[in-house]
This record gives C-alpha cells, structure tokens and sequence, in this order.
C-alpha cells in the first residue's frame, strides 16, 4: 500500500463519518490575521497552539525559511489576497531557530539534484539563461535578520496598506517559545 493511498483511504472514512464538522469556518480569519511561516514539520501544530489559534482565527501562508524572495512573487501574493479580500488586518512573518534554511548550501543541493537525475545540462542552461541557481537556492545566516528583512518587504511594499501592522517573531521549534523581533504596532507610532 502506498502513501497515497493510506490517505485516500483514510479521507473516505474522514469524510463518512462527518469528522470534519468540528473544523467548520468561513475563509475569512476570525483573528484578522495573516501568519507567514515556515514549512518546518515542527510547526505544523506546535506554532498555532503557541499562540492560542485555532481553526478558523488566521490565515497561515508556508513556505521554506519563511522568506520573502522577491516582492512580486507568489507568497507576497499571498500576503496582498489576505488582507484586501479575506479581511486580515495584521501580518506576522515568524521564523524559527534551526531552520533548514539556515546557512543552507546550494551547492551540495544542486550536487543532490544532479544526483537524482537532474542533468549538468539543464543547469547550464538556467545559468546560461541568467539564473543564478545558487542565489536562488540561498538559505541565511540569522534567522533574526532574515525575519527583519521580510517584515521590511511586506511593510514597505507599494501595494501593501500603510495601515497594516507587520510583527516579526522568531518561534522555538523545540518549546513553541517565541521572540518579539518587530512590533508593528510600534512602527505605526513612528509614522
């Protein structure tokens, strides 16, 4: 039996016996919140238990490193949809101690493509093309600037309302401690 297919089997039966009434919401955020956040395992529970979530209060964006790459892209997207049509009027980006992406080697990860099956060629060809793989592929080297830089990006977007406060917080993934590292609401103060 694959993987798949435990899941499927275990969804019919999810399903038929009505277990997904307890979750029942709207797609809109009863906290008015919009959660950036790290695709790490670690927090798949532990991050909305920590801060007293539950289905329903926030809408949680994921991705590796919880890093905001380029301001057009899909998780900057993302951000934008929550807040002017799903009603989230505050953004939090959180990061994580011992993060994967944490002085993440893009060599040894471009070595472990090529390894699966990924040809030198295709990797000549993004290069040749203007790629810098291992830009892209970058990880940071302090998850407390890496938060820092986000919050920056999500707050000084042309598209973002200037009214949003944006936090930055830094979440342990062994405690769900967290870490103010910015408070949005201060900022607002300043402006």
């Amino acid at each position: 039996m694959t993987l798949l297919t435990d899941i499927l089997t275990f969804n019919e039966e999810f399903v038929s016996e009505k277990r997904y009434e307890e979750f029942t919401t709207t797609k809109f955020p009863d906290k008015k919140l919009v959660i950036l956040t790290c695709m790490d395992t670690r927090l798949v529970e532990l991050l909305p238990k920590s801060m007293n979530m539950k289905n329903g209060d926030v809408k949680i964006v994921r991705n590796a490193g919880a890093v905001i790459t380029h301001p057009f892209g899909s998780i900057m997207r993302s951000l934008l949809v929550a807040v002017y049509a799903l009603q989230a009027d505050e953004v939090i980006i959180i990061g994580h101690h011992d993060c994967g992406m944490g002085a993440l080697n893009s060599q040894s990860l471009i070595e472990t493509m090529l390894e699966r099956g990924i040809k030198q060629k295709t990797i000549d060809t993004l290069s040749y093309s203007g790629i810098d793989l291992h830009q892209w592929l970058k990880g940071f080297d302090n998850v407390n600037e890496s938060v820092k830089n986000s919050v920056d990006m999500v707050r000084n977007h042309p598209l973002m309302s200037k009214d949003i406060p944006v936090h930055g917080l830094v979440i342990d993934p062994g405690t769900g401690k967290l870490d103010l590292i910015q408070d949005g609401y201060e900022v607002l103060k300043s402006v």
